[in-house]
């Protein structure tokens, strides 16, 4: 087996090949038949062949059997469309001489939200009631406005900055769409979601139809997990069930758009059983 990164931004990356073993445990071939096999080594496609690496993706299915069922949401409670993607910062210090246009600074952004990180933790805020002046729960539902997201930017690419967070009632059904964007060049964003794995129902390239593309979701059998790539110039499609009380983390696993903001949280409300609340951190717990 063998293994190479996939990336599709200007930043340097580390492009070495990996290799692994396979060995199986009741092979079919007795030993001296499989040394006289032939070694397969394989072609491994362009780091950044976005089509191979979609094609690849879009054929990991779940199991969907008795054993492994795939309980894939059938209706939704929520939807929520976010676009992924850069922006523009004013220099955060007026002294400081940043390198953007204009002074300003990268960002990163979640529907056009920079993630600010708050001094007080944010589980911590939650629990005791006490997220005045840490955060708000005003997290948009959908872009700010809309563009054309994969074609030419929008003249004003600045961003906003907040700590700002989506609240979810227990137990509902919700839909999440990720839409990459255009601004300062189209990349592929590995999201990573804290506290859940969900199912990726649908991605495609370009933008987004709400019309026509949920007609080609896959709702038997898609891939469970807890980290999806937002295609390059495309979107991305997940649907999971909020059975997890807290406040969970979601974002990009490039390190250095996290930095940037590309980032943001989720508030899942307590149920009305015991076993569906939010259980109270140990008494010896530091606070932050």
């Amino acid at each position: 087996m063998a293994a190479r990164p996939y990336a599709t931004g200007p930043a340097s990356f580390d492009n070495s090949t990996t290799a692994g073993i396979l060995e199986y445990h009741n092979p079919s071939n007795k030993t001296e038949k499989i040394n006289n096999l032939p070694l397969l080594r394989p072609l491994l496609p362009l780091f950044n062949d976005t089509t191979f690496a979609t094609k690849f993706s879009n054929k990991i299915r779940s199991l969907a059997n008795a054993k492994f069922p795939a309980k894939v949401p059938q209706t939704i409670d929520r939807r929520f469309f976010f676009t992924i993607g850069l922006g523009l910062s004013p220099c955060a210090n007026q002294n400081q001489n940043c390198q953007g246009p204009n002074n300003t600074m990268l960002a990163a952004t979640v529907s056009n939200v920079s993630f600010v990180m708050p001094s007080t933790a944010l589980l911590q805020a939650h629990f005791f009631n006490k997220s005045k002046g840490v955060y708000t729960t005003d997290f948009p539902t959908n872009p700010p406005f809309k563009f054309n997201y994969t074609g030419t930017p929008p003249i004003n690419i600045m961003v906003t900055s907040g700590t700002k967070l989506a609240v979810l009632p227990f137990n509902i059904k919700v839909e999440l769409v990720m839409q990459d964007t255009s601004i300062i060049g189209a990349k592929s964003h590995p999201l990573h979601f804290h506290g859940f794995n969900f199912f990726v129902v649908g991605q495609g390239f370009g933008n987004y139809n709400p019309n026509t593309n949920p007609a080609k979701f896959n709702l038997v059998d898609p891939a469970e997990r807890n980290t999806v790539g937002v295609p390059s110039g495309g979107w991305v499609a997940i649907r999971f069930l909020a059975d997890n009380p807290g406040v969970w983390f979601m974002h990009c696993h490039l390190e250095v758009h996290t930095s940037w903001g590309l980032k943001m949280a989720w508030i899942v409300l307590d149920g009305k059983r015991q076993n569906q609340k939010l259980p109270p951190p140990p008494s010896d717990l530091p606070k932050c």
